[in-house]
């Protein structure tokens, strides 16, 4: 194995990516990359980003606490496909940066988990890419159960993403979460990497 390699690894909301994310930590000790939260941090923290998002969204996009206000940032996201254009040109860029230089700092297998890997423009960043799988019924019900949001609000979301089959073309490895057991699959994938 190369002295670092950076796993992707995506998945459509609902289909347990994150928790994929969660089991290669705890029971394989490999370090991930949280896009959505470093995102963020960033948004936050970047004095660039926050002077940016100021001058796109309005003073509305912090909170007087200085935090970001995510309702905000999110109204203005989803009200046209050219504002989350806009709002991604300043955010993605600052991940990518902050993504390779946490993976610098690293040895062995590390993971980059998003949501949108493939229509962010990140698989450049990656070496392999792990896709989470669910039938999309089952994804729609645990994003229901999980958020507590209406069906038409998720199916909504879901349209937003890619499609399975563009996900499932740029896989190289693939994990099903539909009820069959995850740490098996992982060890085959972690296995294949790592020989």
């Amino acid at each position: 194995m190369r002295d670092i390699v950076k796993l992707g690894i995506t998945g459509g909301i609902g289909s347990g990516k994150s928790y994929v994310a969660r089991l290669l930590t705890e029971h394989f000790g490999i370090p991930v990359y949280d896009s959505d939260r470093e995102a963020r941090r960033l948004m936050t923290t970047s004095p660039d980003i926050r002077r940016r998002l100021t001058a796109l969204v309005g003073v509305e996009a912090y909170r007087a606490d200085g935090q970001l206000d995510t309702a905000a940032v999110a109204r203005y996201l989803f009200a046209s496909s050219e504002h989350a254009q806009r709002v991604n040109a300043i955010v993605h860029p600052a991940v990518k940066e902050d993504f390779l230089c946490w993976a610098s700092q690293a040895r062995g297998l590390v993971a980059f988990e998003s949501a949108i890997l493939l229509e962010a423009g990140f698989r450049d960043v990656i070496d392999r890419l792990l896709v989470v799988h669910a039938p999309a019924d089952l994804r729609l019900q645990r994003v229901v159960q999980r958020d507590g949001l209406d069906e038409l609000h998720v199916r909504q979301r879901m349209a937003q993403q890619a499609d399975d089959a563009t996900r499932l073309e740029a896989a190289d490895y693939l994990v099903h979460n539909d009820g069959r057991p995850l740490l098996p699959q992982l060890q085959t994938i972690i296995q294949l990497i790592q020989n």
